[in-house]
């Protein structure tokens, strides 16, 4: 029943796809990313919703008094910013026009993101606890440039709309009760939407890198984060559960992405 279920929430997927069509948000460049993208949401929706979201949480950290403590660490992270921007027409120019904000929250907390547009903020515990080098920086802020430029928010938003009128249409059609339509729910969920974090995640890290090597910082230091991110975490999920790789994973995957990124870097350090 369970197997059923998935395949009925994918072809309802798949059925608002023909009628859509695909579509991808960047460019491939030299990593070579050319997935096409399921686009329902516009991105002006996405991009008032993350809008509204950024302010709160900026409101929220003033109020706190959490927002932009450290000026040198925030110039530091403005500095590094600006270089990676810079590149950022490599995949898509509309985006080097972006309202680009750098910010930082005061927090132990191991985290930072890049909102669609281009508003980022990092956690200052992030930076501190893993003692980061600009370098490591670069490969934490690119990759989540990276989310931004190729939408995937939009395309999360996209895929639940998908998943959730096929679950709807599936409950009239063949009469599910409420039970079956919950199961079905959390079937697309692990057969759709996890799997495709996965690949966003690993979208990211290829653009990302791209993105850190034609700034001049070396790419090589994206495995040294992940190495210190393994050591500080414990007790990773299951990867089949999680939405993003295994650091073990992820960093078997950015060595072999070395060949494509090393010379990008060597000829901006030239």
């Amino acid at each position: 029943m369970k197997k059923l279920l998935t395949t009925t929430v994918m072809a309802a997927s798949l059925s608002a796809l023909t009628l859509t069509g695909c579509s991808s948000t960047t460019s491939t460049g030299a990593v070579g990313v050319d997935r096409q993208q399921l686009l329902l949401v516009s991105s002006e929706q996405v991009l008032q919703l993350s809008a509204q979201s950024y302010a709160k949480t900026m409101q929220e950290a003033k109020a706190r008094g959490v927002l932009d403590t450290n000026q040198a660490q925030l110039n530091r992270l403005k500095n590094i910013a600006n270089r990676l921007v810079g590149q950022v027409g490599v995949y898509r120019p509309d985006a080097a026009k972006w309202p680009w904000e750098v910010h930082t929250i005061k927090s132990n907390e191991l985290n930072a993101f890049v909102m669609p547009g281009g508003k980022i903020m990092f956690y200052s515990g992030i930076i501190d606890r893993l003692n980061l080098t600009d370098d490591e920086i670069a490969a934490i802020m690119g990759h989540e440039m990276s989310h931004a430029l190729r939408e995937h928010s939009r395309e999360r938003l996209s895929r639940q709309y998908a998943t959730q009128t096929g679950i709807g249409v599936a409950a009239s059609i063949f009469g599910l009760s409420q039970g079956q339509a919950e199961l079905a729910n959390v079937a697309g969920d692990l057969g759709l939407s996890r799997p495709h974090s996965r690949t966003q995640e690993a979208e990211a890290d290829q653009i990302g890198l791209e993105l850190m090597a034609r700034a001049g910082y070396n790419p090589q230091a994206a495995i040294t984060l992940w190495q210190k991110m393994q050591r500080a975490s414990q007790g990773e999920p299951p990867q089949f559960l999680s939405t993003h790789p295994t650091s073990s994973n992820r960093i078997a995957q950015l060595q072999a992405l070395m060949p494509k990124v090393m010379p990008l870097y060597q000829k901006a350090r030239r």
